[in-house]
């Protein structure tokens, strides 16, 4: 209850009116009790007191008033004239002026903020409280100088409390240095939102950083080296940003992950004595009109259902702490769910889980028990710290146990990449699954979640481990990744495959390869069979894309060299003078160990006069390359604009049954929206 709602309390009590018999006996008793003096009166009931039992207020000062006008001026004196050299010295010490000092005191007074705008005038308050208190009593004394009755009496102490509390709340702070200030009136200044807001989260994210691959001039660098790259998981990381309204990080982006990830009908194999075929396309590049692009796109042959071999799967989870959001373990569950529906009932699927320690939930198990799978599957739960090399030790123990000749022996990692006990550096996981690869055994990455998500230690997994790496955000995108393209996924058709690109001087000044920057090789790794790189699964789509400069191009980039010999070109008096470059491709088979080579001439003959005589998913690929250099920040495109990759891309879509390419097209409009100047 409030100061006020106890005055207005008090006030509203009545005192019963009284007879003029009754003031007639009240008079003659104060009278006599006056006459008498306090000696002679008794004791009241209840009270050691031989006065009637008052205020605190009325029993000091009555006694003042009954002295001599001298003795209480003294008194009076004595009480005024050290309060007021007291309250000088506080007001002045330190030399601070008053305003000052006290403004200073009021802005120190944070703990009393809320108090303060309930109060702003607490001072003022209390004294207008007392002052109409006064006036209510000195109203009764006149209206009734007679003993109050017995109820007023009781109102005594509740009327002491309530001025004792107007006291204190009336009271100064206490200054730093001691003694007591004045209470400002100003209003404390208002709290900033941003200071009233939580802290956002901490973002944990890694990404290897690599700059975009450079021009390169072939006279003094005429042969390209990489490694292929079938990972999808930056597309459907650069979709979940834009879809929750914010731009990718540009480490985020890797070109050549967001173009290999739709399906293209290219040109496939004819038998798997040819594990992949190769199809060249030289088009006008359409960012940049002195330039030309040469579109290497590679489709590895899709075994038949009834041929894929024998499956030994070995799902190592991730149950830590930090899996424990909607987008991690629970979407993780309903994937390999998803998964378990796909396999032949003679598969094995052996679970293991970490978290602080390994520990194995599923001994390797028939497909044809899915139940006992399924429910293995459906027990999983969130909690501890995430010892993941623990976990890729005891998975890799499973999957040998379970070891199928000839058949795929896989495991499936399945984490946000949040290693933090054990060997958790990259190059000491790197380390790790060499090793372990030897065994035949393939190591796949699945990524889930956002905040914590380690892009660039699952990339270095995959990488390493002869796998694939996937980032799942949705079931959609599991569907696709483990149901859709399961033998993609699951069945490699070759391993260690390379691509190096040798272009003729005498037709190409220039070159830049558009993506792959994380799988470059030196020229020496092409025909190093001891050098690991990409693997392709059944039906697998791999698309890779130069921009060349031709030679005598207004685009050309860099200047002659001053000291470069004379020599004629030796491939313009050759057969190969009507060559742009030539194509190698390298690869082992799943089991092999020796490297195969196939190679392809590009020619003028591989050339189109127009983009728009390209086939749809020529150009559909080409609007998805743009697409990827702009949210990286590539320059050589800054002024093609997002419309215009929204034409592209719209009109290649062709029959699109998934949808995949029309939710392209509306990626790209979101980053319109949200590039700013990255239009």
């Amino acid at each position: 209850m409030t100061m006020r709602d106890d005055f207005e309390k008090l006030s509203g009590l009545t005192p019963p009116k009284a007879s003029a018999e009754a003031r007639a006996r009240a008079l003659a008793a104060a009278m006599q009790s006056f006459d008498e003096g306090e000696k002679n009166s008794s004791a009241t009931q209840g009270s050691s007191f031989p006065v009637r039992q008052s205020s605190i207020f009325n029993r000091i000062w009555s006694p003042i008033m009954n002295r001599k006008l001298l003795a209480g001026s003294a008194l009076a004196t004595l009480l005024v004239v050290p309060a007021a050299a007291f309250l000088t010295f506080e007001l002045t010490r330190d030399g601070a002026p008053f305003g000052e000092r006290t403004q200073e005191i009021a802005l120190k007074d944070e703990t009393r903020k809320d108090e303060t705008r309930q109060k702003p005038e607490p001072q003022t308050a209390a004294r207008k409280a007392v002052a109409e208190e006064r006036a209510r009593q000195e109203a009764k004394t006149v209206e009734t100088p007679v003993a109050a009755p017995m109820e007023s009496e009781a109102a005594a102490p509740a009327a002491d409390a309530m001025a004792n509390s107007v006291a204190r709340d009336s009271v100064a702070p206490l200054s730093a240095t001691g003694g007591m200030q004045p209470r400002m009136t100003f209003l404390p200044a208002p709290v900033a939102q941003e200071e009233m807001q939580a802290a956002p989260e901490q973002n944990r994210e890694r990404f290897g950083k690599a700059d975009s691959n450079p021009v390169k001039s072939v006279a003094t660098d005429p042969v390209s080296t990489f490694s292929v790259d079938v990972d999808t998981a930056s597309y459907a990381f650069v979709r979940r940003s834009l879809m929750e309204g914010q731009m990718p990080e540009r480490d985020a982006v890797r070109v050549e992950e967001m173009v290999n990830y739709f399906p293209y009908d290219w040109p496939r194999p004819e038998s798997v004595a040819q594990p992949f075929k190769a199809t060249v396309t030289v088009t006008p590049t359409p960012w940049n009109g002195g330039t030309r692009l040469m579109h290497v796109a590679i489709k590895g042959y899709d075994v038949v259902p009834a041929e894929a071999p024998k499956a030994n799967l070995v799902f190592l989870i991730d149950v830590s702490g930090s899996m424990d959001e909607p987008d991690k373990l629970p979407l993780l569950k309903g994937a390999f769910r998803l998964l378990v529906e796909k396999l032949k009932p003679e598969d094995t699927v052996s679970i293991v889980t970490y978290a602080g320690n390994a520990g194995t939930v599923l001994e390797p198990t028939a497909v044809r028990d899915k139940a006992k799978i399924l429910a293995a599957i459906d027990t999983l739960a969130p909690g501890g710290s995430t010892a993941g090399a623990e976990g890729i030790d005891a998975a890799y123990t499973l999957a040998e146990k379970a070891f199928v000749k000839g058949g795929v022996n896989r495991i499936m990692l399945a984490t946000d990449g949040d290693f933090n006990v054990g060997p958790s550096s990259d190059e000491d996981l790197k380390r790790l699954i060499e090793d372990k690869r030897k065994s035949g055994i393939f190591l796949s990455v699945l990524g889930f979640g956002r905040g914590n998500y380690n892009d660039a230690l699952m990339q270095t997994i995959a990488q390493n481990g002869n796998g694939t790496a996937a980032y799942i955000d949705t079931l959609a995108e599991a569907q696709k990744t483990l149901v859709e393209e399961a033998g993609s996924s699951l069945f490699a058709i070759a391993k260690d495959v390379k691509l190096q690109v040798e272009f003729n001087p005498a037709a190409i000044a220039e070159y830049r390869l558009i993506g792959y920057e994380t799988r470059a090789l030196k020229r020496e790794d092409f025909n190093n069979d001891k050098v690991d790189a990409g693997d392709i699964g059944s039906g697998h789509s791999v698309t890779a894309i130069y921009e060349v400069t031709p030679k005598g191009s207004p685009a050309v980039l860099n200047d002659d060299l001053r000291y470069a010999t004379a020599e004629k070109p030796a491939a313009e008096t050759g057969a190969n003078s009507g060559e742009l470059a030539f194509l190698k491709i390298r690869y082992k088979k799943p089991d092999g160990d020796r490297s195969e080579l196939i190679t392809t001439p590009v020619t003028e003959a591989n050339a189109v006069p127009s983009l728009d005589q390209a086939s749809g998913d020529v150009r559909f690929s080409v609007a998805v390359a743009a697409f990827g250099q702009k949210l990286s920040g590539v320059t050589a495109l800054a002024d093609y604009s997002y419309d215009t990759v929204i034409d592209l891309a719209s009109a290649a879509k062709g029959a699109d049954p998934f949808g995949y390419r029309s939710e392209f097209v509306n990626l790209v409009r979101l980053a319109k929206g949200l590039g700013g100047s990255r239009k």
